[in-house]
C-alpha cells in the first residue's frame, strides 16, 4: 500500500464571550496524492468541511441550532480561502519532495465495535467500526457476518485529523439483529503487519436488566464570537532516518 505524505495546518480561534471558553479548529490537509481537506471543528466535532468535487460547503451539524452555524463564521471567504489553500498545498508538496526523502512514520491503528443503541431482535440497528490513532490516512475496513464477506448498509466516514496529528474513521454497518449472528470488523493498514479484526455477537439485552447507559453527542452553538485569540501551528509528519 502507497504511503502518503500529509501536511496539516490548525488556525485555533478560541470565544470568550462565555463562562466555558470554546474552540473553533480550522484544518487544512495537504496529501501527497494530491487531494485538500478543509473544515471547521467547533470543540473538536465537525461543524462543516469543503468538498472541492461539488465546489460547496457541506454543514455537518443542522443548520436550525441556534444560531445557525453558517452565521458563526460569517464574515471569512471560506470556500475561496480554501481554494487558495488548496494551491498552497500543492507549492509546499513540491518543495518537500524535493528536500526531504526521508521515509514517513507510520502510526499502526486502535480500533473497537459497538452497537449505537441497545439491541433488540428484528429491531434495525447500526453497529460501528471506530478505527482511531492512525497514520498515515490510509486505511481499509471490512464486514462479515457470520463468516462471509458483506457490503451491503456499510457506510464510510471521511477522516477525521486528531491534534497528535493522528487520524480517526467510522465505518457504519446497519443491520438486523437475530440471535447468535456473529459480525466482524477487519482494519488494513500500512503499520499493521496484518489486519485487525473485532469480533461482535449479538447478544439480547432485556431492558430492565440492561446497564447500558444512554449515550448523547452533539455541539453546542449557541454562543456569538467575540474577541478570538489566534495562532497557527505547521506541522509535518515524517522520521527522519540518521
Amino acid at each position: 500500500m502507497k504511503r502518503s505524505t500529509a501536511i496539516i495546518f490548525f488556525l485555533n480561534t478560541v470565544n470568550v464571550i462565555s463562562l466555558v471558553p470554546h474552540e473553533i479548529t480550522y484544518f487544512l490537509g495537504c496529501f501527497e496524492n494530491g487531494n485538500t481537506a478543509v473544515q471547521f471543528e467547533f470543540d473538536g466535532e465537525e461543524m462543516l468541511y469543503v468538498d472541492f468535487q461539488t465546489d460547496e460547503i457541506v454543514y455537518t451539524v443542522p443548520t436550525f441550532i441556534d444560531p445557525d452555524p453558517g452565521q458563526v463564521l460569517v464574515g471569512m471567504s471560506i470556500l475561496r480561502d480554501a481554494h487558495d489553500n488548496k494551491e498552497v498545498c500543492s507549492e509546499i508538496l513540491g518543495v518537500l519532495k524535493y528536500k526531504d526523502k526521508s521515509p514517513q512514520k507510520e502510526d499502526a491503528p486502535n480500533s473497537m465495535i459497538f452497537s449505537s443503541r441497545e439491541v433488540e431482535l428484528e429491531v434495525e440497528n447500526s453497529l460501528i467500526c471506530f478505527v482511531n490513532n492512525f497514520y498515515p490516512p490510509s486505511i481499509n475496513i471490512s464486514w462479515t457476518k457470520n463468516g462471509h464477506p458483506i457490503s451491503e448498509g456499510v457506510s464510510l466516514s471521511r477522516y477525521h485529523p486528531n491534534k497528535d496529528q493522528t487520524f480517526r474513521q467510522f465505518s457504519t454497518l446497519t443491520f438486523t439483529p437475530s440471535e447468535g449472528d456473529i459480525y466482524s470488523c477487519t482494519v488494513e493498514h500500512p503499520a499493521l503487519e496484518s489486519p485487525t479484526t473485532r469480533i461482535w455477537e449479538a447478544e439480547i439485552i432485556k431492558k430492565d436488566e440492561s446497564l447500558w447507559p444512554d449515550i448523547y453527542c452533539g455541539v453546542g452553538l449557541g454562543v456569538g464570537l467575540l474577541g478570538v485569540t489566534v495562532g497557527v501551528f505547521f506541522i509535518v509528519k515524517s522520521q527522519h532516518v540518521a
